[in-house]
């Protein structure tokens, strides 16, 4: 979670440091890299929440379990 948010960061500070002509293309480039990084990120966490879900529902886990697995998915994530 920190080294997504610190290349979402590095990329705005490039974006906004570099203005226009090719140093800008650069850091926009750089900027859409880490939203497209943190997007993967973000959907591989939704599927783990699905499967830990898909796991209550056929009985291979209990709801302290399911709780405990939910919680540490939602701190992981970057958009809570």
């Amino acid at each position: 979670m920190k080294n997504a948010s610190s290349v979402l960061i590095i990329g705005l500070a490039m974006f906004s440091l570099t203005g226009c002509g090719t140093g800008g293309n650069i850091g926009l480039g750089a900027l859409g890299g880490a939203a497209a990084g943190a997007g993967g990120y973000e959907l591989h966490l939704n599927n783990q929440k699905n499967q830990v879900e898909q796991d209550f529902k056929d009985g291979k886990i209990d709801e302290k379990e399911r709780d405990v697995r939910i919680d540490q998915i939602k701190r992981d994530s970057l958009l809570q």
